[in-house]
């Protein structure tokens, strides 16, 4: 297809710093061309991909080429730093191809990093609630979940996670079980080397790290689908 991923442009890392010097609707403007021939067309082209891929693959994970992309642009309306522009260009493919969607595959090329998540990111208060309910009374499923993890080299996300056990799971005493009900969201992460997103074969990469994290969505998916 027209829009197979070919890789991201050799300027889309030296773009991003040049961007996050300047910090300039004026340069943005003068060089949007290169921000959309080595980072934004590609970007759409990867969501495109991995839509065909992940279909293939029966994930339940789809893109929209536009859609799925998030802006370069800061949202500085609340924010104490007001530079307009993000040090990273990011898409977010979900089981509707919307952002609002719970279990979702994200990837981020920026400064910071390159890396891809497979996410159950901060769900909303009822189903946090359902997943923490599930781990306490089906902590069998949870670890089983967790092994299957392990086997792909993947560990979910520790950060983030709440200094006290919430209230009405004080009665949970197991140290691993603790921990995962304290989570605010349920992530594992995959760093991408930035000398490798210049190819097709990040692809497969990608591909291949989210058929490891399909045990965090299947467990995810059973509980979302179950709870009242």
């Amino acid at each position: 297809m027209e829009s197979a991923f070919k890789g991201f442009g050799p300027k889309a890392i030296p773009f991003l710093k040049a961007l996050d010097f300047h910090q300039s609707r004026e340069w943005f403007l003068e060089n949007r061309d290169l921000f959309e021939q080595e980072l934004r067309d590609p970007m759409g082209d990867l969501v495109d991909t991995l839509t065909e891929r992940f279909s293939a693959a029966g994930l339940g994970l789809r893109g929209d080429r536009k859609k799925s992309l998030f802006r370069i642009n800061r949202d500085v309306r609340f924010a104490k730093d007001k530079r307009p522009y993000n040090r990273h260009l990011s898409a977010i493919l979900s089981p509707d191809g919307s952002k609002a969607e719970q279990g979702v595959f994200y990837v981020h090329i920026g400064l910071e990093g390159c890396f891809a998540g497979v996410a159950w990111w901060q769900p909303e208060a009822a189903l946090l609630m359902a997943i923490r309910r599930s781990i306490a009374a089906q902590p069998d499923r949870f670890r089983a979940m967790v092994a299957a993890l392990k086997k792909k080299g993947l560990e979910l996300d520790t950060e983030g996670g709440m200094k006290r056990t919430p209230r009405g799971f004080e009665h949970v005493g197991d140290v691993d079980l603790v921990a995962a009900i304290r989570n605010r969201h349920f992530v594992v992460r995959h760093v991408i080397d930035p000398n490798g997103i210049h190819g097709p074969e990040l692809v497969d990469e990608l591909v291949d790290f989210t058929l490891g994290a399909r045990p965090l969505l299947d467990w995810g998916r059973a509980i979302e689908a179950t709870r009242g």
